[in-house]
C-alpha cells in the first residue's frame, strides 16, 4: 500500500510540476532585472488605456474571457519607466482584436501607445514601455521561452 501511495504522490507531483505555471513564475525576479532598474509601487503604464485595462479588466470580461488572476510589476530607471501586467484567464484569453483597438486605437503600437502584448493559452502579458526598452526585451525573452 505504501508503494502505491508513493507512486501516486510522485505522479501527482509530476503533473503539478508540468502544469504548475503561474503568474509568479512569469514575473521578473530581482536577479533578472537589469542594472539600473528598480521595482516601484507606482503604476508606470505609458498610456491610460493600459492602466484602465489592468485596473478594471472585469469591464471587458464578455469580450476577453473570465479573469482568474492578475499581477503587475512597475519599474523605474533613469531613462526607462514602465509596467509589465500579467493576466491569467480561466479558459484562455479571447480578445486579441479587441485589445489591439483598446491599447493602440488600431492594429499596431504607436509612439503615444507603445504597449506590446503576448497572449498564449491562458496567459496575457502586456508590456507598457517606450520603444527600445531593455527591460521589456529581457521580460519578453523569458516569457516566450516559458509559455508556448
Amino acid at each position: 500500500m505504501t508503494k502505491i501511495l508513493t507512486l501516486l504522490s510522485f505522479v501527482f507531483f509530476l503533473s503539478v510540476k508540468g502544469n504548475g505555471q503561474s503568474i509568479d513564475s512569469l514575473q521578473l525576479s530581482e536577479k533578472e532585472i537589469p542594472d539600473g532598474y528598480t521595482l516601484t509601487d507606482e503604476n508606470n503604464c505609458i498610456s491610460i488605456q493600459a492602466c484602465i485595462f489592468y485596473d478594471k479588466p472585469e469591464l471587458y470580461g464578455m469580450l476577453i474571457g473570465k479573469l482568474k488572476s492578475k499581477k503587475i510589476q512597475n519599474f523605474d530607471s533613469k531613462n526607462d519607466n514602465g509596467s509589465i501586467m500579467y493576466f491569467e484567464y480561466e479558459d484562455g484569453f479571447k480578445g486579441q482584436g479587441f485589445l489591439d483597438g483598446l491599447l493602440w486605437g488600431g492594429d499596431k503600437p504607436t509612439k503615444e501607445h507603445p504597449e506590446d502584448y503576448y497572449a498564449v493559452g491562458k496567459y496575457l502579458i502586456i508590456w507598457s514601455f517606450k520603444k527600445g526598452s531593455l527591460l521589456k526585451k529581457v521580460s519578453m525573452v523569458k516569457i516566450k521561452a516559458m509559455v508556448k
